[in-house]
């Protein structure tokens, strides 16, 4: 369903270049759900937006559903996305002047779906997510915890090939953080969705089957990301995995 092979990217700051991903490989098949665990500056947001379409990478190749999507321009890119890629943000992006049903359907909007098979399918998830009750609520009558599930609702509606949840419990507290997870992991079993989550919570992570790690741009093994990096900081302690889990490195498959 995801398929990266040699991804790099760099950044130019006048006559500087700045190399901020490295030889980035690896696979996502579907109806897996993963987590891109890295620190602040590991490179996962860049990573995100590249996987995303919504930047370029300065060499390799991106498939998502057998299509690579490097080699599309803008407008091909665009249609792209509304069809196969869903978003879960941390901060929900949420627009305020529509109701939470509203939010949910606006992406059928723009594949011209009728007004009232729309309606049908956002009521559909709210209520898998839990909050049918609220669809006639605006975001602002909502809890974090709630508006997040409405945005779970909206990635969902396109049936997307993947999707893709970037740090979706950040704004959260621990209990609605786990609350959230279950969610997405009861939908994703349910509806064999394949979801990439990215975080730097390694108890977000360890509740994934599969993570894949990033430090300063590089997939890393587990027992790297737990030197300290550059200036003597240090990394989350990957051994807290629990037994089972596997991580997904550069040049060595799976490890358990």
């Amino acid at each position: 369903m995801l398929r990266l092979e040699n991804v790099s990217h760099s950044f130019k700051n006048g006559n500087e270049v700045l190399k901020v991903l490295h030889n980035i490989q690896f696979e996502v098949q579907k109806g897996e759900m993963i987590a891109l665990l890295g620190s602040s500056g590991s490179g996962k947001s860049t990573l995100l937006n590249l996987m995303a379409g919504l930047m370029k990478p300065t060499e390799g190749h991106i498939y998502i559903a057998d299509q690579d999507i490097v080699k599309y321009g803008e407008n091909k890119l665009a249609v792209f996305r509304r069809k196969h890629i869903g978003f879960i943000f941390q901060a929900y992006e949420l627009i305020p002047t529509l109701t939470v049903r509203e939010n949910v359907e606006l992406p059928l909007v723009f594949q011209s779906v009728s007004p009232s098979k729309r309606r049908k399918k956002a009521m559909e998830l709210l209520e898998m997510t839990g909050i049918g009750d609220k669809a006639a609520l605006y975001p602002s009558q909502l809890s974090g915890g709630q508006q997040q599930r409405v945005s779970i609702s909206r990635s969902l509606i396109t049936e997307p090939s993947v999707i893709f949840a970037d740090e979706p419990t950040g704004n959260l507290d621990t209990k609605t953080e786990e609350e959230i997870i279950r969610i997405m992991m009861a939908l994703n079993e349910s509806m064999n969705t394949t979801f990439v989550i990215v975080t730097h919570e390694m108890e977000v992570a360890a509740q994934m089957k599969k993570t894949i790690m990033l430090r300063d741009g590089y997939l890393v093994q587990p027992e790297e990301y737990t030197r300290p990096a550059a200036g003597g900081s240090k990394a989350p302690n990957a051994s807290s995995l629990p037994s089972g889990v596997e991580v997904h490195s550069e040049g060595a498959g799976e490890v358990s």
